[in-house]
């Protein structure tokens, strides 16, 4: 797999969120994720986006992380937020997650970053598992669906 450095608007980035939020849908029934994201969101070195592409140079995984500091949703100074980590399903397995997620985390931490902050939710238990053995715990809920009896943040010192 080869990983690359991409813009959230990229049109493979797009591809995939599509897919995400169809996967969000599937999910929760709520129609995807509502949180706003904007594209200079991911730009360095307030952030980043990652797409995996397999042998024949399709996307089939991306995660990005973005700077939040004290914003009254929740976050902390010196948080950065992981968002959109998603493998599609023939994918699944191989360990695509844990690779983008450590490199987020190496980017993160190079940028000054002191926590990472993630929220998934109920209906994701993979993610949580992956989470939780990567030295996640979890956290006071932040976001925008920190009043969701469904949602699950978490939290790691970088």
């Amino acid at each position: 797999m080869n990983i690359r450095t991409v813009p959230f608007d990229h049109p493979d980035a797009v591809k995939l969120n599509d897919e995400v939020q169809a996967e969000y849908q599937r999910r929760y029934g709520d129609g995807g994720d509502a949180t706003v994201l904007h594209p200079d969101d991911f730009r360095p070195p307030h952030g980043l986006f990652l797409i995996a592409y397999d042998e024949h140079d399709r996307p089939v995984a991306t995660g990005g992380w973005r700077t939040q500091d004290e914003n009254g949703e929740g976050n902390r100074d010196g948080d950065a937020e992981l968002k959109r980590m998603f493998v599609v399903e023939q994918c699944r397995g191989l360990g695509l997650a844990r690779r983008i997620l450590g490199m987020l985390e190496e980017d993160a931490r190079a940028a000054g970053r002191v926590r990472m902050v993630l929220e998934t939710g109920d209906q994701q238990p993979e993610a949580v598992t992956l989470y939780g053995s990567s030295g996640y715990e979890r956290c006071e809920k932040f976001g925008y669906y920190r009043t969701y009896d469904s949602s699950i943040c978490m939290a790691k010192p970088l």
